[in-house]
């Protein structure tokens, strides 16, 4: 209750700055000095700059006692909970979902499940720099509640090494699928519960949430309180398989071929105009390349048509996605995925140097990025869906393949932009230092007249749960460093963009 109630305070304060603000300093238009450009197809990119900063303190704890951390694997705005306010600020509610929970020695028993996290942005676009204190007024961020997710067959989720398979099973008649379930992780033999790494989020228009995770690579639709309902298993060029052909869910050593470990569906997205579910790899699979890190580079994005919820949603889509490089030759991989319009995305790809990283304090490369599959080979339903049939061999792409067209769009680690809200990339190593692990993007609309083309631009990171004042089910735990969990908001033009459903 004592965090509970700090975090009422901490959200008080912060509004009573955002009236003081609002009082004393008007709000503006972005600098243009500060935009940064991108073209894709002959279409015109704008980065404006960061305009809002928030945390939630490392130690505080979720409704069922355990550390709120990891949420920035994946977020999603709650639909219908937009809303501009007379003074130039915005409020609303972020879904946010941890992975599988603390797990630095092991994996353990953590319940799957997301957060609704309520906020207050109030955008900052002057050039002179805020204190850290006063740059968390810009996203006064407060938690609202938990839901937990449910197994269909056996209560909890689980977040377990998967060391077992669930064999396929027939008949679960529901509204969505009256059809089966794929041959699914669970911890052991014995503890069969669904193990779930859960790394992506989309909500659909009637409430219902896709997750992807990292264990199958599956995705996983849940009803709004959190009840398994349906299944997306990926062809068997993605599933992890052992020598023999066998599914081998476990996240480590890597499999013979299939998703690398801990490299699943990292990235989820919606095309709600085409009922299409996009789910991107973290980087290439173990027959691509993905064994090594200078050569997993070739990572696959896949689609989904899920206009009709009462069949097995049919792949329609797949195509093969160039992540960008670092200069020792080795793939920076993407954490997140968000559709813009048809055949352009935003990916999130980057290095996990920063806070809590235990190498360096100095990121190289944290950014989203833009992306399109319009001129690129869709190879769903060929060849390459078996595993015995690789797109690219020691880093070099199969010429019958076109790959999408990237390019660089926005930096989280810009200097200027960091220092505004009291901000750095490299030492010290201190609470002001940029988080290592951003994996999540989510849109709103500015509702600027002068610039309909505008959205902010939300992402969260992912602190792995790393506090001195940990609690994971039930059991205390001391990290040895206290990362707060930072919630960062740009604003960009993104002409063309398509219905973000809110």
């Amino acid at each position: 209750m004592a965090k509970a109630l700090s975090a009422f305070v901490l959200l008080g304060v912060a509004l009573g700055a955002l009236a003081s603000q609002s009082k004393s300093a008007p709000l503006a238009e972005p600098a243009a000095a500060n935009f940064v450009n991108a073209t894709l197809g002959g279409v015109a990119y704008t980065n404006k700059g960061m305009v809002g900063f928030g945390l939630m303190p490392s130690n505080f704890t979720d409704s069922t006692g355990d550390t709120f951390g990891g949420v920035g694997s994946a977020i999603a705005l709650k639909r219908g909970t937009w809303k501009q306010l007379s003074n130039g600020s915005f409020t609303g509610t972020l879904f946010v979902q941890p992975d599988r929970g603390y797990n630095v020695i092991t994996t353990v028993d953590y319940r799957a499940r997301h957060h609704e996290i309520n906020f207050v942005l109030s955008p900052y676009y002057n050039t002179t720099n805020l204190t850290f204190a006063a740059a968390q007024s810009t996203l006064a961020v407060h938690y609202a509640k938990t839901i937990l997710h449910y197994d269909r067959w056996n209560g909890n989720t689980s977040g377990l090494d998967a060391l077992g398979v669930r064999p396929a099973v027939l008949g679960f008649p529901n509204k969505y699928l009256p059809l089966s379930d794929p041959p699914l992780p669970i911890a052991n033999a014995t503890y069969t519960h669904l193990t779930i790494d859960a790394e992506g989020l989309v909500e659909m228009p009637d409430g219902t949430l896709w997750v992807s995770d990292e264990y199958g690579p599956y995705i996983y639709r849940f009803t709004a309180n959190g009840r398994l309902i349906q299944t997306i298993q990926p062809p068997a060029a993605i599933l992890p398989l052992n020598v023999t052909g066998g599914l081998n869910f476990t996240s480590v050593p890597n499999p013979t071929t299939g998703r690398a470990p801990n490299q699943g569906f990292e990235g989820l997205a919606y095309d709600q105009t085409r009922s299409r579910l996009y789910a991107l790899l973290q980087s290439a699979t173990i027959q691509d390349g993905g064994a090594v890190d200078t050569t997993q580079q070739w990572t696959r994005l896949l689609a989904w048509d899920v206009s009709n919820p009462l069949e097995r949603p049919p792949l329609v889509g797949e195509w093969v996605v160039e992540l960008p490089l670092t200069k020792k030759g080795k793939t920076n991989a993407a954490s997140e995925l968000h559709f813009v319009s048809e055949n352009v995305f935003l990916a999130l790809s980057r290095d996990g140097k920063g806070r809590g990283d235990d190498g360096s304090t100095t990121s190289a490369y944290k950014q989203v990025d833009l992306f399109s599959i319009a001129n690129a080979t869709n190879i769903a339903n060929t060849a390459f869906d078996s595993p015995s049939t690789p797109i690219a061999v020691n880093g070099v792409l199969n010429s019958t393949i076109t790959p999408a067209t990237y390019v660089s769009f926005l930096s989280l680690i810009d200097g200027v932009q960091l220092g505004r809200f009291g901000l750095h990339n490299g030492d010290p190593d201190d609470a002001t230092l940029i988080d290592g692990k951003f994996e999540s993007l989510a849109l709103a609309p500015c509702r600027d007249p002068a610039f309909k083309d505008d959205y902010f631009l939300f992402t969260v990171a992912d602190n792995d749960f790393q506090t001195t004042q940990g609690v994971s089910v039930g059991v205390p735990y001391n990290m040895g460093v206290d990362e707060d969990t930072q919630f960062l908001v740009f604003r960009v033009t993104l002409p063309g963009l398509e219905s973000i459903g809110i």
